[in-house]
């Protein structure tokens, strides 16, 4: 279980939230405090206030992947192989076995064809594959990714949900707009103005935004 208690940190005020394990949406306004709240989970950033804890450890203390909404931001060598293989070789794994993981993970992704093109020159949704690649090859047991899907159309952003429910990870944490995605989650959780304006199970919080901009078309329709 996550657990936050009595956290303050800029526009965030939340005395208490329990995240389960599986995938959890966070969903709200712009400027609600959605990637505040990804930054303190994966330990970005630290709390003003207030503790932050995944199984009871400490965020800087268990192995987290994170995916940055601007996919420029993950970056940071100049190939493919090299971005992916990065958090490998800080871990001092030797460079045979580091390549041969990164490998087949970028096989697995179906993006091996990258493998040694320059970051620089991918595109948009080539970089958040990259970047979600980075994050996954070290097997983290959080995996928090801000918007990413922002950059993606529909068939990328299916590739990615497959990849990452594929991999097994005990929480997936993620901030979208995408209100139709987020349905499909095992947990939402809706903030405004910094606050959880609600939280639990998909139907039961989408149920108390009918009527908003954030109720799924899908069922406004019927569908």
């Amino acid at each position: 279980m996550i657990e936050l208690s009595g956290v303050r940190h800029t526009i965030l005020d939340i005395s208490s939230l329990r995240i389960p394990p599986g995938t959890t949406s966070v969903i709200g306004p712009n400027g609600s405090g959605k990637t505040m709240l990804l930054k303190l989970l994966a330990g970005i950033s630290l709390p003003q206030s207030g503790t932050v804890h995944i199984d009871g450890v400490h965020p800087r203390k268990t192995e987290i992947g994170w995916v940055n909404e601007f996919p420029d931001r993950n970056i940071l060598f100049g190939t493919v192989l090299d971005e992916v293989a990065s958090s490998l070789r800080f871990r001092h794994i030797p460079d045979r076995g580091v390549e041969r993981m990164a490998e087949i993970l970028l096989d697995s992704m179906g993006i091996s064809s990258l493998r040694d093109r320059p970051v620089c020159n991918l595109s948009g949704g080539e970089k958040v594959l990259v970047a979600l690649a980075a994050a996954l090859v070290h097997t983290p047991r959080i995996l928090v990714l801000d918007e990413c899907d922002s950059h993606l159309d529909c068939r990328r952003t299916r590739q990615i949900e497959k990849i990452v429910k594929e991999r097994r990870i005990p929480y997936v944490i993620r901030c979208t707009q995408q209100v139709e995605s987020a349905i499909q989650s095992d947990y939402v959780i809706f903030l405004e103005n910094g606050r959880v304006a609600c939280e639990g199970m998909p139907g039961d919080v989408f149920a108390r935004l009918q009527g908003t901009p954030f109720y799924p078309l899908s069922r406004e329709c019927g569908i």
